[in-house]
């Protein structure tokens, strides 16, 4: 790992909005959340053509990027590995990320894949597979799980330990990325952030304008998400404790998630040592499938099967 020194950083895939506001965060210094230590200087554009969300907008963030930040725009993934310390995997998506990892992993680079780390377990688990036979660190994680409103709530302890949590957000549908993997994984990041690992079975309940996902822990616990197409449209979570319960608001605080997120990547490119488990990535990714599949049979599925 580069220990010391500005790091130069690699982007693939400038269809997603994500790429945008991790580059200002890094590269404009008088940026009131600038997150020092490193620049992005190189990036893949990608797009999926099939996916109107990316391409129609990769052109626009592409251009943003080469004027407004002086990044070089290349031709290949792997021309951004080869030229950065660390790499920025965005793609918005899911379903192109283990090609893409493919392409680079060979390089050594520490590699940050952005959400949904893919849209199936299975090649979630080939990711994985590819980054410990090469040695490559890699991290995945929805910025919802870093802000702070939720990091604060997750780390209160003096009226008990967590006992249960229901997570809320919008919950829009996009066929390429099914189910909950487009919007829903941000309120599955939440809960994770307040239960962690070990979920059993999962029942969901779907109409055109609401999910309700339910897990079972193994030691008992229950969490739920819900996920909106109407109505409220903000993300937040009711925690329970031991003795008390509390309330979380997402947008009630100023410093944008993407930059408490990008404060967690940064250390992870210097040391290889992610604040997410892999495995919990991985289960969060089973997490989502079993729970797609609930939400078209309507009967619970476990995790396991």
């Amino acid at each position: 790992m580069t220990t010391t020194g500005k790091l130069r950083i690699g982007v693939i895939g400038l269809d997603t909005s994500h790429a945008t506001a991790f580059t200002e965060l890094l590269n404009n210094s008088s940026h009131p959340y600038h997150v020092p230590g490193g620049e992005v200087v190189l990036a893949y554009p990608g797009g999926s053509d099939d996916f109107e969300l990316s391409r129609s907008r990769v052109q626009g963030f592409t251009e943003e990027l080469r004027s407004k930040h002086g990044v070089q725009i290349v031709s290949t993934p792997e021309e951004v590995a080869e030229g950065s310390d660390a790499i920025l995997l965005e793609s918005v998506d899911g379903r192109v990320h283990l090609e893409q990892f493919r392409q680079i992993v060979s390089y050594g680079k520490p590699v940050f894949i952005d959400k949904p780390f893919t849209v199936d377990a299975g090649q979630a688990g080939e990711i994985i597979r590819l980054a410990e036979k090469h040695g490559v660190p890699i991290m995945s994680s929805s910025a919802l799980r870093y802000a702070e409103g939720v990091q604060e709530a997750a780390d209160v302890n003096v009226i008990g330990k967590i006992i249960g949590a229901d997570c809320y957000g919008p919950m829009e549908l996009q066929p390429t990325q099914p189910g909950l993997f487009w919007y829903g994984i941000h309120s599955v990041e939440m809960l994770y952030t307040f239960l962690g690992p070990g979920c059993v079975t999962v029942m969901a309940t779907a109409t055109a304008l609401h999910d309700v996902v339910t897990g079972r822990w193994e030691d008992g616990r229950i969490g739920t998400i819900r996920g909106n197409r109407t109505g409220n449209m903000t993300f937040g979570a009711l925690v329970h404790r031991e003795q008390d319960s509390h309330s979380v608001e997402v947008n009630a605080h100023k410093k944008p998630y993407y930059a408490s997120l990008l404060e967690q990547i940064m250390p992870f490119f210097r040391t290889g040592r992610s604040s997410v488990p892999i495995s919990e990535t991985w289960e969060i990714i089973r997490f989502i499938e079993a729970a797609n599949e609930s939400r078209l049979t309507g009967k619970p599925v476990s995790l396991r099967s």
